[in-house]
């Protein structure tokens, strides 16, 4: 059985390619600022996009998206504001969840959760 960071990796690879069949370009996986980390930098025409991925075999637990709670909001907003000055970013940016359930590719469930504000 895989590591439950190999399955969260899995679940990102998932969600990269749900994007790209989306038409999403991706510029970067898994980026880092010192401890903290944005799992999927997009481009979505001509804005930028942060995407948080959550991984779960089932939902039973409740849905992967309620584990980007106050305090993962925050290292995302310092992370994000890490990236954009950095890279001397001027476009438009939004940040999105992406929860994926399931432990089989040909059995999952994506839910794409556009526009998120972050608090």
């Amino acid at each position: 059985m895989a590591s439950h960071n190999e399955f969260g990796r899995w679940g990102e690879t998932q969600a990269a390619e749900y994007l790209e069949k989306k038409g999403y370009t991706i510029i970067e996986r898994d980026w880092k600022s010192g401890r903290r980390d944005i799992d999927i930098i997009a481009l979505d025409k001509d804005i930028v996009v942060f995407v948080e991925v959550k991984t779960r075999r089932n939902n039973t637990f409740g849905e992967p998206e309620e584990a980007v709670d106050y305090w993962k909001q925050q290292n995302l907003k310092q992370a994000i504001n890490h990236y954009v000055k950095s890279k001397n970013i001027h476009m438009d940016l939004r940040f999105d969840i992406i929860s994926v359930v399931g432990a089989l590719e040909n059995e999952l469930e994506i839910k794409h959760i556009k526009d998120v504000a972050l608090i």
